[in-house]
């Protein structure tokens, strides 16, 4: 599922059925409709793209947005077919204007050819416009017939697409100083400005509700066919029907389409690649790890997690950089831009989880940029790598996550888990935890006593 084309219809599908509402008691004419769309969707990314400079006139263009929201609600009554190109151009201008703005639209190409990724992106942006053009004639036919439902429809979608707007009035009033900047109005905004999804979610509910309200239309246009006996009034009556049926048809797959493609990207797509499982590995009698060459021989990302004496998962992964022989990178499973997200492999990349990048597989183990974090120390032999506790431990600070042990200690015996523990103090070589701060104090002055032969680190 494409980005673009979940984020297009984020953007633009409330939109469209407001223009469905616009247009279910207004005249219009095809060429131009087609020009108002295309000339308001030119001028809205225009407008988005240049009129980005100071604050005061972003507040003056969201200012605007709220007013005219509002001015389309008083005037949706009206039937002049002027007054609907106008708010069609308007409403389009305002969602093209934000639409644009999000800065991944620049990733719909990486060059400046024609390649896969720019036709693939570029038909998910002409299948989401169209399916939005489907939306907006779809609701403005059921509203036709459904003149009941037109005042509610209009003042849920006003109020959907108020919602951020409002978000961004507040942020830049106290970005301006007009208003106090505070934990409650900052939750406020958060919660209205990144729930992008809410948009497609509510859409197609709302589709589906107009799709409920026709149920009762197509089941009586049923029963007119049962009950009509002259094959002229007859055939009318399996006509009306039929066209019935199609609508609630199509109006039902256009809220499907929209739903699952939602569902699927917030389920799936969206999700960041899953880390491969890492296969726990300890200590031997000579304070190294041990891993046999064939196991890491084959070219592919073996991940590993050695837990620290303190809980610290500390993740490192060994891959042959080279199919004709071998030469292995060993790395820790983090790296010094992105954190210990991890990377993937897929095919024959291995990927940082956290930013995308493809990483040189013959330069993993070096230094820089987003390459994992290299592991020193390490050898190799005729039959096996080794890797030595030092080496590993240096890496403990790259990761966040602690493994609950079971832990002792030293002053009085008692039994506690490493995440309980509030003191703790490293010495000998290993981390010693303590149930009390009297106990804590009592081994930092003399550690000597109660770990014999121990030497301060």
């Amino acid at each position: 599922m494409s980005y673009f084309f979940i984020t297009t219809l984020q953007a633009f599908l409330c939109v469209a059925l407001l223009c469905g509402v616009n247009w279910s008691h207004r005249q219009a004419t095809l060429r131009p409709l087609v020009w108002n769309f295309a000339l308001a969707l030119a001028g809205g990314m225009w407008t988005g793209l240049h009129l980005t400079g100071s604050q005061p006139l972003q507040l003056g263009l969201v200012g605007a947005e709220i007013l005219l929201l509002l001015l389309f609600l008083l005037t949706c009554s009206r039937s002049a077919p002027r007054l609907g190109y106008f708010w069609q151009a308007v409403l389009i201008i305002g969602a093209a204007r934000r639409w644009v703005q999000d800065p991944n639209l620049g990733a719909i190409t990486s060059t400046h050819v024609l390649n896969t990724d720019l036709l693939l992106n570029i038909t998910a942006l002409t299948l989401a416009f169209a399916l939005l053009i489907l939306a907006a004639v779809l609701a403005a036919m059921l509203l036709r017939r459904l003149s009941w439902t037109r005042w509610p429809l209009a003042l849920l979608l006003v109020v959907l697409l108020l919602l951020p707007i409002s978000g961004d009035l507040l942020l830049l009033l106290m970005k301006l100083q007009v208003m106090p900047l505070t934990k409650v109005l900052l939750s406020f905004v958060a919660h209205v400005t990144n729930n992008a999804s809410l948009f497609n979610w509510a859409g197609a509910l709302l589709l589906l509700l107009l799709a409920a309200g026709w149920w009762p239309t197509l089941r009586a246009r049923r029963r007119e066919v049962a009950v009509t006996s002259g094959p002229v009034a007859r055939r009318l009556a399996c006509a009306r029907y039929l066209g019935a049926r199609r609508l609630l048809l199509t109006t039902l797959c256009c809220a499907l389409i929209i739903a699952a493609g939602q569902g699927y990207w917030d389920q799936v797509a969206s999700q960041p690649p899953r880390l491969s499982e890492a296969q726990p590995v300890t200590l031997a009698a000579d304070g190294q790890v041990h891993i046999p060459l064939d196991q890491v021989r084959d070219g592919k990302l073996h991940r590993f997690v050695w837990i620290a004496d303190d809980g610290k998962a500390v993740r490192f992964f060994v891959i042959n950089r080279y199919p004709d022989r071998m030469r292995p990178g060993v790395v820790f499973d983090a790296c010094l831009l992105c954190g210990d997200q991890g990377y993937v492999m897929e095919g024959n990349q291995v990927i940082c989880v956290a930013c995308g990048v493809h990483i040189f597989i013959p330069s993993i183990g070096k230094a820089g940029g987003c390459n994992p974090v290299p592991i020193d120390g390490w050898q190799t032999s005729e039959h096996e790598l080794t890797i030595p506790q030092a080496a590993l431990a240096a890496g403990a600070n790259y990761f966040s996550t602690v493994v609950t042990l079971k832990v002792t200690d030293p002053v009085n015996g008692a039994s506690l888990t490493n995440v309980q523990a509030e003191y703790k103090y490293s010495y000998a070589g290993k981390t010693w935890f303590f149930a009390s701060e009297a106990n804590y104090n009592r081994f930092r002055a003399t550690p000597e006593q109660f770990v014999p032969g121990g030497k301060e680190e």
